[in-house]
């Protein structure tokens, strides 16, 4: 894992500008919060919801993300309300916070926006509930929140906003809305019903800290989309927060909330937080716990017992997820998995029809949109495939089967980016050698994929005879169809069967 994380790719260092940001933005909110004379809880608060805008908003274009920030508070502030209100009444309150778990889920199926409105509600009952929030303390709260959201807003939009000189990103999606409406409501129903059991079991372990074992459930469904997903990221949950105990007993304790060392491990975490997010789970779970640690420490009630508490709980919420995704309108793997194979097939389709269209002399056509898309693409079959690809995976026809289709997948997007690079390439000629094997690549989509596929841009004839210049384009095309005929064993055969030839 730390391998990993360390030597994962950062094109353009954007992990590493956003895990300095997000130290920037969240130590100017809680400097903010702190210079105004507000109480220590309402200055934490102001610092994890600095850290939720920054991290939950994630909408295509900067003025998306600007949008989004700004309705942050009217969906976070009638949150607070509600905990705030019904803190002495346990079950309304715990009716209340399934409810909000159910409808953070659900609103996922409006995209970026939606899931950053529903995280931040969510974590806004969680904090509630962590900190111990009373009515009279809502005027302080909600000062800190708006002063972090504004503070943390500075960071991102004015003083570093490094979006903005970078080409819009390409967020896939699964085909069609109705397989993401499907997804996102059948998610719904096992947050709350996996919450609903981290919460009764949550309280029967301790009366107190409950909140961390429906936290758990909940953030367990958070960028999944099938049982296989949730399951590998619940014990991917347990293993990070085990891990972070350990660091905060060594490293918190010690503390004993001593202000200035607590500040520095703080922004280490939150760093932590935003640069391994991306690439290890784990490890990002690792820093929260450690985070964690410290913010209990700072409040004056952190003692061993009590990370012992944090993992029991943890592991009550990583079950309530696992028995939700396994016995509650479950979601399977390889379905959801040959979505996103289709959908990577179909996007190297459209690389490929951009480039022959360059190729022709088709000035406007630009693969390179494509391009990047199929990067998004093959990411999320990746996530789809990590638990067949896990270690503890007792599937090995499954394993393989998994292995052998990325391996293809990524020998595709390799052809893709190298016939990319060619038409790009002004020296570079069309000739009916190009047409015939693009209409061969188009032919291996359509035995992969069921039409329509998106057709060729446009329809140039070619030049007649043969022209050195098209020799790479030739090369990769030529890639692309084996690739592609290649697929479709692990693709079209039963997932339970072994490969023949793999």
């Amino acid at each position: 894992m730390l391998k990993r994380m360390f030597v994962a790719a950062d094109p353009g260092r954007l992990r590493l500008r956003s895990a300095v940001r997000a130290v920037l933005g969240t130590g100017l909110a809680v400097a903010i919060c702190a210079l105004a004379g507000l109480a220590l809880p309402a200055v934490v608060t102001g610092g994890l919801s600095a850290l939720l805008a920054l991290f939950t908003v994630t909408d295509r274009t900067v003025r998306g993300q600007a949008v989004t920030t700004a309705l942050l508070p009217a969906v976070g502030l009638p949150v607070l309300a509600i905990a705030a209100g019904l803190h002495d009444h346990a079950v309304p309150r715990d009716l209340a916070f399934l409810a909000v778990a159910g409808a953070g889920v659900y609103v996922r199926r409006w995209g970026p926006r939606g899931h950053a409105l529903g995280t931040f509600a969510f974590m806004t009952f969680f904090v509630a509930q962590f900190l111990h929030t009373a009515p009279r303390q809502l005027p302080e709260v909600y000062a800190a929140v708006l002063l972090a959201v504004l503070a943390s807003s500075a960071v991102r939009f004015g003083l570093w906003c490094y979006e903005r000189r970078l080409p819009v990103p390409v967020v896939p999606a699964l085909p069609g809305g109705s397989g993401l409406a499907r997804i996102t409501t059948r998610q719904a129903v096992q947050a709350v019903a996996g919450g609903a059991f981290a919460l009764v079991v949550g309280q029967v372990v301790s009366g107190d800290r409950w909140y961390w074992a429906v936290g758990a459930s909940w953030w367990v469904f958070v960028n999944t989309s099938s049982r296989g997903e949730t399951l590998v990221r619940g014990f991917r949950r347990v293993l990070g927060t085990f891990l972070g105990i350990g660091a905060g007993a060594l490293v918190a304790v010690p503390l004993h909330g001593a202000t200035v060392p607590t500040a520095v491990l703080t922004a280490a975490c939150v760093f932590g937080i935003f640069y391994t997010a991306a690439v290890s789970y784990s490890w990002m779970m690792f820093a929260v716990t450690v985070l964690v640690s410290l913010l209990y420490g700072l409040l004056g009630f952190l003692e061993p017992a009590l990370l012992l508490l944090r993992l029991a709980e943890t592991a009550v919420g990583a079950a309530g997820a696992t028995l939700a995704v396994l016995l509650v309108l479950p979601v399977t793997t390889h379905a959801t998995t040959h979505a996103w194979i289709e959908q990577a097939v179909r996007s190297v389709h459209r690389c490929t029809a951009e480039s022959a269209a360059r190729l022709a002399g088709v000035v406007d056509a630009d693969p390179a949109p494509h391009v990047t898309e199929l990067e998004g693409l093959l990411a999320r079959v990746r996530l789809s495939l990590a638990p067949l690809m896990h270690p503890l995976s007792p599937l090995r026809a499954r394993k393989a089967r998994a292995r052998r289709v990325l391996a293809l997948l990524d020998d595709c997007a390799r052809e893709v980016r190298g016939l990319a690079a060619v038409a790009a390439d002004p020296q570079a000629s069309h000739d009916a050698r190009l047409a015939a094997a693009c209409r061969r690549v188009e032919a291996a989509v359509h035995a992969l994929v069921a039409p329509p596929v998106a057709p060729a841009v446009v329809a140039v004839a070619p030049l007649p005879g043969h022209h050195p210049g098209a020799e790479g384009a030739l090369a990769h095309l030529h890639g692309l169809e084996r690739a592609l005929a290649e697929l479709a064993a692990p693709v079209r055969t039963s997932p339970r069967a072994p490969l023949v030839a793999a």
